[in-house]
């Protein structure tokens, strides 16, 4: 599964402090249905995942029913993006 979409930076200071983009609702129900074939164990899922010129791997957050895509700092640093900014995110998965 290929996609891309819009989203805003986020900042949650739980336990392990992180950035993140919310996975658009209808993107999850894609999600949703491929993840028990490219699951790794708790719901998370595998994905590539670019910004800019930027490309990396991770893993997609299972969260309220969603997904959440973490964003490294050194991901911020590179496409001088923070808190607040919207990206486009192109997300590889599978």
């Amino acid at each position: 599964m290929e996609t891309e979409f819009s989203g805003e930076i986020w900042y949650w200071r739980g336990p392990a402090p992180h950035h993140f983009v919310t996975v658009p609702p209808e993107l999850c129900q894609e999600l949703k249905a491929i993840s028990g074939l490219v699951t790794y164990g708790w719901g998370m899922i595998p994905a590539q995942v670019r910004i800019g010129a930027t490309t990396w791997k991770t893993s997609l957050f299972p969260k309220d029913g969603g997904y959440l895509v973490p964003i490294r700092a050194s991901v911020q640093r590179a496409e001088g993006v923070t808190v607040g900014d919207v990206v486009t995110v192109q997300l590889e998965v599978g």
